[in-house]
Formats: C-alpha cells, structure tokens, sequence
C-alpha cells in the first residue's frame, strides 16, 4: 500500500484498503475558521440539536484567519459567532483575533501548534488543508456539511484515492523553490490532472527541503485537482514535529511494491523560475517567457508564500534596494511577523529590509489572498497586473476581478518588485 492507502487503513481498523472503495475513518483533527466555521456550525447545531455537544473538543481547532483585520459588519460578525460557540463548548483550541493567542493563517498555525503529526488524519473546512500532509499524514478539505457530521461524530465517509507519485531528483539549484516545482507538476498535468487522487512527492529535492518549503508542495495539490498532498516523513519531519508537542504519532511509509497510478520524475537541474500566468494555475510559462511583462504590485504572503523561508529568499534579493512598485509582505502568522524583527541579514532584521526598500508591512492574516471585504490589506482594484506566492489566481481571486495575477516564487516576486517587470530572479541572484 502508499503511505497515503495506510493512514486511511489506520483510521477505519482495517489491516488493507484498495483504491476506490469507500470506508468511514476516525478523525484525528478537525479545523474551522472564520469563512466556514459558522455555517458548519449552523449545521451541527440542525442535525444534532442545540444542546448538542462537539464528539471531541481537545480534536476540534478554530483559527479566525480570512477576514478578519477589517471593519466589514458580516466579517466581524462571524468571529463572534466563532467566539460564542468556543465559550459555549469550552474549546482548548480556539485562537481569538485580538488575543495573545491569536496565530495567523490556519495551515501554517496547525504546523505550528503541533496539530500536524505523522501518521494522523487530519479535515478542515478549506481546500488547503491538504497543506497538512508535508507531516507524512493524510489531510484534506471538505465542506460544512461533512465538516458538521464530524463535528458531532469524530467521523468521516471517505473515498480511497488512487496516488500519484512525482519524484524531484537532483541538488535543487539556489534559483529555485518549492513553488517552482509544483507550479512545474500543476502545468504539467492540468488543474485536473490529479482529481481525487493523492500527489505523493519524493526524491533528494523534496527532502533537502525545509518542512515549511514542503508545505508549498502539498499546499498546491489542490490546484492540479488533488485529494491531498503527501510526503513521507524524515528526520526533518521527526525533529520539527518533537520541537512542537510531545503527542505520540507513528511514521508511515510505502511500501517498495506499491501501486501507483502515474509516476512523473523530474531532473531539477533542468529545470527553469516559472510562473502562471492568468487567470489558471496550470497556465505554465518560464519566467524568460514573460519577462519585462509590465507589473502594478508584487506580494509576498498567504498560507503558500508567507513562511519565514520566503521572506528570507525575498529579503535576500530586496535587500539596500528598494522597490518600484507597491510591495506587500505579509506573514502567514505571528510567530513568523516575529521571526522578520529578530532574523538578520548582513545584521539588518528582516522587517527592515522590507520596510527600508519601501514595501508596505501587514499583519499575520491571509489579507488579499483570498480577496477579502473592500478595506483588506492588499485587496487588488481595477484593472492592475500583480506578481504573487499566493497559489491561485483566478480572476477576483485577490479582489478585482479586472486585475491580472501571476503565480511566482518569493526569489521572482522580489526580483520582480525591484525593476516593476517580471524578473528572472537568476539575473539579481548574487
């Protein structure tokens, strides 16, 4: 069996499962925000009752992270909606905005508070769930409604997928990330290519990579379609994980005669900074392709390109320059909006190179990632041309839905920044 095959086993107390069939698991977690918690909520309460209570509430985690630095009445509305139900059930996992608990962007935040471990099954209401799967466990997203039976049950329905295998070989050149590798996949196959499959990543690329750089990868199966994302865990993975809770977990591995249903093997040596193009992510092209495409912003944030690696591959460019165009950085979370003060470059902290360069500083949120009320921090207007490491660009995406938004790495989008025309980040790399 993969290791995606053996997880969902695990979950449903059987020693086999096949692709295809359907079984139901035990769910380890279930994570809401503020977009979906309240309707999953309204559900719940429906179908259980009023006084119904939540099947686990040490599993259940709430992260208000979409709409929430803004004034928009329905927006802040729901946070309150959150916040009464996390009283209500006495909730250990509720993370307030405004508190001294409040994190940032759901899947960077479950990394970070020890929710990913290997082996578990993880569900959230958000299609990036699949972020999860980095730990070596099998993460997805579903909607309200599933979200709402487990919330009352601990369990979920689920359809084994098949999996498809990509293997990155090769020492990955200081040009490329992560996000250039799965945008590489994603035009590959399609946005269709992976649907209801699992994307299993391997090879000496994926694991020199940093959990946070391996989050890009599972992060984006989505886009191809995918039911989740998934790396085997390695020291990497047992080291980060031991860092952040004491919670037992198993690692779980494929085995040497697994069935896989394609395997793509890429040379990343041969490979070249890419972007897509609007308004698909599998609208692949060679950042040569378009370079000197005339840009209106850059960003650098959301659950894909806010990590502190990012800032440190952007900052390594931007820095005693300064930007020609709005630049917009935005941390995936408060531990990260700390890590830009106290990490240094050359001895100036991240914070500092950015906002020395002129680029606009945000708060740990997705802001314009996901477009968001009019007020959000970054939020596109008209008809204006972005470079992004957020991972989708289709049109209102990020706000208007006039503006155009290419898909890059931090190293092109900081490149990018710096001239106001998509750069190949190979031409300013020292």
């Amino acid at each position: 069996m993969t290791i995606t095959e053996k997880v969902i086993a695990n979950h449903c107390g059987r020693d086999r499962v096949v692709p295809g069939e359907s079984v139901w698991v035990d769910v380890d977690i279930l994570m809401t925000h503020d977009v979906c918690g309240p309707p999953t909520i309204d559900i719940f309460k429906r179908e259980f009752g009023q006084d119904a209570k939540v099947w686990d509430p040490d599993k259940l985690v709430i992260l208000p992270d979409h709409y929430i630095f803004t004034q928009n009445h329905h927006a802040n509305r729901n946070v309150q909606l959150l916040r009464a139900f996390a009283q209500e059930h006495d909730l250990p996992h509720y993370y307030d905005v405004g508190s001294p608990r409040y994190k940032g962007v759901c899947h960077m935040a479950l990394a970070e508070e020890g929710f990913n471990r290997p082996g578990s099954l993880l569900i959230g209401t958000d299609s990036h769930t699949c972020t999860s799967g980095a730990f070596g466990m099998f993460s997805t997203g579903v909607g309200n409604t599933d979200a709402a039976l487990i919330m009352g049950t601990g369990k979920i329905w689920l359809r084994v997928p098949e999996t498809m295998r990509f293997i990155f070989e090769g020492a990955l050149p200081p040009y490329l990330m992560a996000k250039d590798l799965i945008l590489a996949v994603i035009g590959d196959i399609g946005c269709d290519g992976a649907t209801y499959r699992a994307m299993e990543f391997d090879g000496e690329s994926v694991y020199s990579l940093s959990m946070q750089e391996r989050m890009t990868l599972t992060n984006m199966a989505i886009e191809a379609g995918g039911k989740n994302g998934i790396i085997a865990p390695d020291e990497t993975t047992i080291e980060y994980v031991h860092a952040r809770t004491d919670h037992g977990f198993e690692c779980i591995y494929s085995d040497d005669d697994s069935r896989y249903h394609s395997e793509y093997r890429y040379d990343v040596s041969t490979l070249e900074p890419v972007v897509a193009k609007p308004h698909r992510p599998d609208n692949r092209a060679s950042v040569l392709e378009v370079a000197g495409t005339r840009l209106d912003r850059a960003y650098v944030g959301s659950c894909t390109g806010g990590k502190l690696e990012d800032f440190e591959a952007a900052a390594q460019i931007i820095k005693g320059q300064e930007v020609v165009i709005d630049t917009y950085i935005v941390p995936a979370t408060t531990e990260i909006s700390e890590s830009l003060r106290t990490e240094h470059i050359d001895g100036t902290s991240l914070w500092d190179i950015f906002a020395n360069a002129g680029c606009k500083m945000g708060q740990a949120s997705c802001a314009a990632c996901l477009g968001g009320p009019p007020d959000t921090f970054g939020r596109m207007q008209g008809d204006e041309v972005v470079i992004s490491t957020t991972n989708r660009n289709f049109p209102g995406r990020m706000g208007s839905k006039q503006a155009s938004v290419f898909l890059a790495s931090p190293l092109t989008v900081a490149a990018s920044a710096l001239s106001g025309l998509i750069t190949d980040p190979r031409e300013v790399l020292v």
